[in-house]
């Protein structure tokens, strides 16, 4: 039986990757603090993983065929877990991000070739040099690392452009009547993917020695614009959108935060070529789409009220970008 560890393992994109994993038959072992959900079938270690001694006395006298880190970030975290890992694992799979690819983009559709360089977020550039940091110890040392670069992998958010996807601020302006804002015109072409295809990519690269040494982006092949992303949700709310459409640096007037959310990443359209891990999982294919994802997390939010939490400082952004451009179209 398959020994696998994930590091993390109950959240966004890992708790779907956690119960395929239990569902596949792999012996699967959770490390995180223990505040997650609960995950039947896998055995959890609680510890703190960005302790690096911490971390070395949860795993001590313990070996497993793959380890998976989601909650590595930047190259100080990419050291700890070679110091930590090497010897202890057959492979090391960290995920990275697909918004560590070239901005302005340098090839369409996007492969794993496309070079790794964002200047306009710190989130990607810390992602950058992790890779780094572990495509190095691979050359060096030849510690097992395998990349993978997930896009806007969700399962309970909504995928919006604008907000963080775990609040319920843009899903309550549309049910009311507000107006939200879509970057640019609105016609980006964009991917999102439900976590649960998402984790049948990642499950397929489990111990699999061919992939030690490579990068891999798992992705939808469904590709939609900002504004369709939108009237999906309207649609499952029965609800039309109202769309205001509004340029990545009027935004980032009202919201600085923008410059890494937009101009780094979703102001650009985001094709991938997903042949390559294809090839290596070849029965890897996503088939939840948005139509149908957006309503499962849309009944997320419905079961329990405490997780329809609306942002008054979303809520003002917004607001603040419609008053802008109705300044400017007037």
């Amino acid at each position: 039986m398959i020994k696998v560890l994930i590091i993390g393992g109950t959240g966004n994109i890992s708790t779907s990757v956690s119960r395929l994993a239990v569902e596949k038959g792999y012996s699967l072992t959770i490390l995180n603090r223990g505040r997650g959900e609960h995950i039947d079938g896998a055995e959890l270690i609680t510890a703190d993983a960005g302790d690096e001694k911490s971390l070395r006395k949860a795993l001590a006298g313990r070996t497993w065929d793959a380890a998976v880190d989601f909650i590595a970030f930047n190259d100080a975290d990419a050291r700890k877990d070679i110091s930590v890992f090497s010897g202890r694992v057959g492979q090391f799979i960290f995920i990275s991000s697909a918004s560590c690819y070239a901005k302005p983009l340098a090839a369409f559709p996007i492969t794993e070739s496309v070079p790794l360089s964002n200047p306009y977020s710190p989130y990607a550039q810390n992602k950058i040099k992790a890779e780094m940091e572990f495509m190095g110890a691979f050359r060096d040392t030849g510690f097992p690392v395998t990349i993978v670069r997930p896009s806007h992998t969700y399962a309970t958010r909504i995928p919006f452009p604008m907000g963080s996807g775990g609040e319920y601020t843009l899903i309550d302006r549309i049910k009311r009547g507000l107006p939200v804002v879509s970057p640019g015109d609105g016609t980006s072409l964009w991917t999102v993917t439900h976590s649960d295809d998402f984790a049948k990519g990642l499950t397929g690269l489990f111990a699999e020695s061919r992939a030690i040494g490579n990068s891999y982006h798992i992705t939808s092949d469904e590709v939609m614009t900002w504004d369709r992303i939108y009237q999906e949700v309207g649609r499952a709310l029965g609800v039309e959108p109202e769309i205001v459409h509004a340029p990545s640096d009027i935004i980032a007037r009202e919201d600085p935060s923008a410059v890494a959310n937009l101009t780094g990443d979703k102001a650009w359209s985001a094709v991938f070529d997903n042949s390559k891990i294809k090839a290596i999982v070849p029965d890897f294919r996503c088939t939840i789409p948005f139509s149908i994802g957006c309503r499962r997390a849309l009944k997320w939010f419905d079961e329990k009220a405490e997780r329809r939490v609306v942002k008054p400082e979303t809520n003002a952004v917004i607001d603040g970008v419609i008053k802008r451009m109705e300044r400017a179209w007037n």
